[in-house]
């Protein structure tokens, strides 16, 4: 059997910008997708703290250092400028597996960057 376990979560960042002419995704500065564990084009469950939604979409990598965090497409309307934002991701893996992986969990400052 193999289950859903949390690969690596991005806790409370800022979202920087909303696209909604953007084909789609969610932009999260490369720094912080590395710190993660996160590769460009991965599925991405994102929580937004001030509203309630969840919604998924998938990582393109920011500019560096830029603490960038954008929802692109429709999901731009599901944040507003400023929202606190969880991202989450998950990896299959059989419960022998679970029980001693550890994800990689990233708490960046209140500019989004590491610190």
């Amino acid at each position: 059997m193999l289950i859903h376990v949390v690969k690596s979560k991005i806790h409370r960042v800022k979202a920087t910008g909303a696209d909604l002419n953007y084909i789609g995704s969610i932009t999260i500065d490369e720094d912080l997708l590395d710190a993660a564990n996160i590769i460009e084009g991965e599925k991405v469950q994102i929580v937004n703290n001030n509203n309630g939604e969840r919604l998924e979409t998938y990582a393109i990598p920011g500019p560096r250092g830029s603490g960038e965090i954008t929802l692109n497409g429709a999901a731009a309307r599901k944040v507003a400028l400023g929202d606190i934002l969880i991202l989450i991701t998950y990896g299959l893996m059989t419960i022998e597996e679970a029980k001693i992986f550890k994800p990689s969990l990233v708490f960046p400052n209140g500019d989004n960057l590491l610190t």
